[in-house]
């Protein structure tokens, strides 16, 4: 009978860790899951071993909002963003803010993404690099918020912003996609030759955006259990698709019940062995 009572209530304490939110237990992890970089899942289901973290200051970047530790990367990410900040320059811009980018072992995040749980997705700030920032100053600076209401560009805000990167980054044969504010892609549709805009088939509007766009890769070579999305729709996207983005459609809710937070047993079961390693 004792051993019955003692096996039941391990399985209650296995059964109350299995419910337990992912973010949590990811969240609580500060360093890296060892061995080879390796991804498993999908952007918004998975997790990432062999993560490096992107220094906080190169020549032509900042990472910004150093509390929340969440410049962690892919290598192959990591890349991408040097490789960015010094074609930014080309653009005519100092550098790049670099924003979130992914929690060391990857996972679902407690707060403000769904997505950036493979270490292949990084916000980039609107605000370009005019100055190094000072800690303060990463922990307090706002972006630029481009988009007043819903559809209200703000000019001025634009032509100094780092939206010039933009084009540089959805050339990058390693992006898969870019995700923008809808008013945002409809001012770069309006400036770029409808003959010279085949990178804009990448940069998707999107729900917020206004202040930073999200750059995502496709997943590298060397990680089998990688699961890309599908290829964005053919053309540029800045026909009917993008007049539907402009109304008010996308933003009238339907009221649904928030879905509960992902556990271990939601993701790939190899991100159960990813966030435990020692």
């Amino acid at each position: 009978m004792r051993r019955i009572v003692i096996a039941c209530l391990f399985a209650l304490a296995g059964s109350a860790h299995a419910a337990e939110p992912a973010s949590k237990i990811f969240g609580a992890v500060s360093t890296p899951a060892p061995g080879h970089p390796q991804i498993f899942g999908s952007y918004a289901k998975g997790c990432f071993a062999g993560a490096v973290a992107l220094p906080k200051d190169g020549p032509n970047w900042a990472a910004m909002r150093l509390k929340r530790n969440r410049r962690w990367a892919h290598p192959a990410l990591a890349d991408f963003l040097i490789r960015l900040s010094a074609g930014a320059e080309a653009a005519g811009l100092n550098g790049l803010l670099i924003g979130d980018i992914g929690q060391v072992r990857g996972g679902p995040m407690k707060s403000g993404h769904k997505s950036h749980q493979i270490g292949l997705d990084a916000d980039i700030w609107l605000r370009p690099l005019t100055s190094r920032p000072t800690a303060a100053q990463r922990e307090a600076w706002s972006s630029y918020d481009l988009v007043k209401g819903r559809r209200t560009l703000d000019e001025a805000l634009f032509l100094k912003s780092a939206a010039r990167a933009i084009p540089i980054a959805a050339a990058d044969p390693a992006v898969a996609r870019i995700f923008v504010n809808a008013t945002i892609k409809r001012k770069l549709c309006e400036v770029t030759d409808p003959a010279n805009r085949d990178w804009m088939r990448k940069v998707r509007p999107w729900w917020g955006h206004d202040s930073h766009f999200h750059v995502r890769l496709a997943c590298p070579a060397g990680s089998p259990a990688c699961k890309d999305q599908d290829p964005p729709p053919a053309g540029d996207g800045c026909g009917e698709e993008l007049d539907w983005w402009l109304t008010d459609e996308p933003y009238t809710g339907s009221g649904s019940t928030p879905k509960p937070p992902l556990t271990l047993a939601d993701l790939p079961e190899q991100c159960t062995a990813v966030v435990r390693a020692q």
